[in-house]
């Protein structure tokens, strides 16, 4: 059988599929950025067939691009961004609204008042989350409170809920096949993470109707084939994980007290903590690293809303960069003399924080601040924001004291930042060689799932790095550094 595995990494800004050998070369991508849809302040949606149509032509793409056809391909593996929540028809495939995306704050007030009628202690100890309108539940149910009709057709099994993962699979089988895997459905409030199955308590108290409900897999398993329609033949699909569980068994973080980042439109610390789960005191996430052979993984898990978002508003928003990629030169050529900070609490703040309503705000500016220091403040947020989730980390568990971080996804492309990043941390930052860590994650499942792939073991051998990142800050300057941002946050906080 040939081993050729093909990955979908559907993201928040843009979907893209790659072709991975048996030794984990790409052999073949294609990639399309789709709209991004903000229908008021704080709102965020997409289009769910523009997810649909750049997920099918980036997948023929990639093959085009690997001179390969469907039947040289060994399995698929799906990897999403979490949390975006779509209902559709059952009968049509066609969504009854646009996808609300994990981004979007419309259900804050929602979320305060459950956690005002003292809901949040049994939510969070079902699913590890907390009450934040960044998960699917309160989602779904806007949509069924929004849309006419839409909770009564539900409760008669017309409509189907779905994380990206679960309507892309619909999609891709021609509508045979209605499932998720437990790292998606550990997203959406309404899973008991520790029994990894729908909860009728949960269900209840966010009124969902379970018919409308995917069935829970595990990561590696059988979810069916394409419709052969689709690529002259089918396919089979053997593996989803959402994307940020995704990329930690892409960085082969198989081993209690690994740590992994990534840093794409938002920033995900996973630290695997083994089969023990953890509950945080310092509000940070317990959720599934991976479920495989029947055993759960658990870890913990810092969100950062805004990282690479932040220089894409550089570029976008203020138009002081063309490029991405000139975000870290310009840093590097700051005024050192300057502290100036940006805290990019553009949807609210993530963790540690969780405050729905905080906004972002610069603070130090003088009359010489110009696009330079914006820059470096726009690349150092990641690196603050990221120290906050490392502190509760080792706070809530001792296994994180001495971790190093793998980091991938696109910002880790800066050497300046990753220096940064290592000097704002006091911990060593390793980029691996292959830097589509998450894409790789779900190859991997796909691969591993198909018998063409080795398992964690072998799978963890084959990782390599690519450089290391060494703090060669001086501990007062650190000190200093970071007393400010503290100081910044908390001008912007509203809870």
């Amino acid at each position: 059988m040939a081993d050729f595995v093909l990955a979908v990494d559907q993201g928040t800004t843009s979907s893209r599929a790659m072709i991975f050998d048996g030794t984990y070369r790409v052999r073949g991508v294609a990639q399309q950025e789709f709209p991004q849809i903000f229908p008021r302040s704080g709102w965020v949606e997409h289009d769910p067939e523009d997810i649909w149509r750049s997920v099918l032509a980036t997948m023929r793409g990639a093959l085009a691009d690997a001179k390969l056809s469907a039947s040289d391909i060994a399995a698929i593996g799906i990897t999403n961004q979490r949390e975006t929540t779509l209902i559709w028809d059952k009968k049509t495939g066609r969504a009854i609204h646009n996808a609300i995306v994990w981004q979007d704050r419309r259900t804050a007030d929602a979320c305060e008042k459950l956690r005002r009628d003292g809901m949040e202690s049994m939510v969070t100890a079902r699913t590890g989350l907390l009450l934040d309108p960044y998960f699917s539940a309160t989602k779904i149910r806007w949509m069924l409170d929004q849309v006419e009709g839409a909770q009564a057709r539900a409760e008669r099994g017309e409509l189907a809920f779905g994380t990206v993962d679960t309507f892309l699979l619909w999609r891709l089988t021609g509508g045979k096949v209605h499932a998720t895997d437990l790292t998606n459905a550990s997203r959406t409030l309404l899973c008991d993470i520790e029994k990894g199955a729908w909860d009728d308590d949960l269900l209840k108290l966010f009124g969902v109707p379970r018919a409308m409900l995917p069935e829970i897999k595990q990561c590696r398993d059988d979810f069916g084939a394409t419709d052969p329609a689709l690529f002259g033949t089918a396919i089979p699909i053997r593996g989803i994980a959402g994307d940020q569980q995704a990329a930690t068994m892409g960085q082969a973080c198989f081993t209690p007290g690994m740590l992994k980042s990534t840093y794409g439109t938002g920033c995900f610390a996973v630290l695997n903590t083994g089969a023990k789960r953890i509950t945080s005191t310092k509000r940070l996430l317990t959720t599934i690293a991976y479920r495989l052979d029947g055993k759960s993984v658990y870890a913990l898990e810092g969100s950062i809303f805004v990282a690479g978002a932040a220089i894409q508003w550089l570029r976008d928003g203020l138009h002081l960069i063309a490029r991405a990629d000139e975000s870290g030169p310009l840093a590097a050529a700051a005024d050192p003399e300057q502290a100036v900070y940006l805290v990019p609490a553009f949807t609210g703040l993530g963790a540690p924080w969780w405050d729905a309503h905080a906004r972002g705000a610069l603070f130090g500016l003088t009359r010489n601040t110009g696009p330079k220091e914006i820059a470096r403040a726009a690349l150092e947020a990641v690196c603050y924001q990221t120290r906050d989730l490392l502190d509760a980390m080792r706070a809530d568990w001792p296994g994180a004291s001495d971790t190093v971080l793998r980091v991938d996804g696109g910002m880790v492309a800066s050497d300046w930042m990753l220096q940064r990043l290592a000097d704002i941390l006091d911990a060593p930052v390793d980029r691996p060689v292959v830097l589509e860590t998450t894409a790789l994650g779900a190859a991997w499942l796909a691969g591993s799932g198909a018998g063409v792939w080795p398992g964690e073991e072998g799978f963890a051998k084959s990782w390599r790095r690519e450089k290391r990142f060494a703090s060669a800050m001086e501990a007062s300057t650190r000190s200093r550094l970071v007393a400010g941002w503290r100081d910044a946050v908390n001008r912007t906080r509203t809870a």
